[in-house]
């Protein structure tokens, strides 16, 4: 080697010293994608550089460069963990099927740059087997440390949730255990229920009378995003709508009639009434979203419309805080806080609830601002309106999927266009045909 060479040499590698501990000096500020992306420049400088050092090195630069790239490689492997992670969580949150999966495919490109840089690391160190000094020390130390980093990040691809989450708080959406389930039957997905809560016993009660049992998992962290699940449903409905309905009211009703204490708790509520027909008008008022929430000047108005239409309202939903109950409607606010629909089969009795409401007391199609407790009623064939301050790009998969399932953007002319609507079920007559295995799969006017 000449001295040109020798300098050469132990310039790269002061060089490739000098990046690497800027880059590990910036680790602690690491916040953000540019001084991220800066963190990675430098760890690829500092390769190269000790790369180049070693090609045309001698013995003291020699130990030094393979130090320094065992370390460096060390901050790669631990960066993609880092990176494998953060981007495994976004890609659970997803809104579809496709992008969750995509987003997983790019984790397991992370993980297999943490497993080649643990691997240059172990071949840096390696090359200084038998040498105890701290140098030596140093980059045997830096190779662990990225072979734990590399096995941790397969650990993320390996222990992969591709369950969805029942939730059982009482704070949570009730509706949206509908289209969960209805995911289940349609499509197949996995279901882990929320342990620990007042509905726990309850969600695994219903799930195992729809035939769920073998869909459920144990609940482990960072399951799937429920919102992934419209889409599935919406996909089922549209490659077979009939069949569809079917599975879903075979499973989610069963063989058994309308349990009496559901009919019980309805009859004598609409004993006055006669043979009307009527519409259900759904209140949403929750603390989620709370612009969404049903204003009281709108359901008066919404009310009218119904009875406009020569048509009976029955209000139902979450309580009216901010008037009375509209002349004229009846009062079904809160129904389901009632022990009826809260006990074992409470889920059940729910959907019984709406199902004899239509057979029994000529319910046409349900009306509201977006709320999930209106979905499991939709899923059974209930002809559903619900409104919205923009198109919702969870549930507008459902429009033209899910029979009779309608999207009404709150913008100018929307309530004549409900108005539209409500004369359609009307003139109708009785709500469109819909499919019970209980009847042997015949269509129901």
């Amino acid at each position: 080697m000449t001295t040109d060479d020798a300098c050469a040499a132990e310039s790269l590698e002061r060089e490739a010293a000098r990046c690497l501990a800027e880059a590990l000096e910036l680790v602690v500020h690491l916040r953000g994608r540019e001084p991220r992306e800066r963190h990675r420049r430098l760890l690829e400088h500092a390769i190269d550089r000790a790369e180049r050092a070693l090609a045309a090195a001698e013995c003291g630069t020699l130990r030094r460069a393979r130090s320094i790239l065992a370390r460096a490689h060390a901050a790669r492997a631990e960066d993609a963990l880092h990176g494998a992670g953060q981007l495994s969580l976004s890609a659970q949150r997803a809104p579809t099927l496709e992008a969750c999966d995509e987003g997983w495919r790019r984790v397991e490109g992370i993980v297999l740059a943490a497993e080649d840089a643990s691997r240059a690391a172990e071949r840096a160190a390696g090359a200084m087997a038998g040498d105890s000094s701290a140098v030596a020390r140093a980059a045997r130390a830096a190779a662990g440390r990225a072979d734990a980093a590399a096995r941790a990040a397969r650990t993320i691809v390996d222990d992969r949730n591709r369950a969805y989450t029942f939730h059982t708080d009482p704070g949570f959406s009730f509706g949206e255990g509908w289209y969960l389930a209805a995911a289940a039957v349609l499509a197949g997905v996995t279901i882990q229920i929320e342990p620990g809560r007042p509905g726990t016993a309850h969600a695994e009660r219903f799930l195992h009378g729809a035939g769920l049992r073998d869909r459920l998992r144990p609940y482990r962290s960072r399951p799937r995003a429920n919102k992934q699940t419209t889409d599935l449903v919406a996909r089922a409905f549209r490659a077979d709508p009939q069949g569809a309905q079917e599975k879903l009211r075979a499973a989610f009703l069963g063989d058994a009639p309308v349990s009496t204490a559901v009919r019980e708790w309805i009859d004598p509520r609409l004993a006055g009434w006669g043979d009307r027909r009527k519409v259900l008008v759904w209140i949403r008022d929750g603390a989620h979203h709370p612009g969404r929430n049903t204003l009281f000047s709108e359901l008066v108005e919404l009310t009218r419309r119904v009875q406009q239409a020569g048509l009976l309202p029955i209000l139902l939903g979450d309580a009216l805080r901010h008037g009375a109950v509209p002349a004229g409607a009846v009062d079904m606010i809160l129904f389901w806080k009632d022990p009826v629909f809260r006990g074992d089969e409470g889920r059940r009795a729910q959907l019984q609830f709406f199902e004899h409401l239509r057979d029994a007391h000529g319910v046409v199609g349900q009306l509201g601002v977006t709320t999930a407790g209106m979905d499991g009623p939709a899923l059974m064939g209930m002809p559903t309106m619900y409104l919205t301050d923009a198109a919702n790009v969870r549930m507008r998969a459902w429009v033209g999927a899910v029979p009779g399932y309608r999207e009404i953007v709150r913008e100018g002319g929307y309530l004549e266009r409900v108005s539209g609507g409500l004369a359609e079920w009307e003139a109708r007559g009785l709500a469109p045909a819909r499919y019970s295995a209980r009847q042997g799969d015949r269509p129901r006017a």
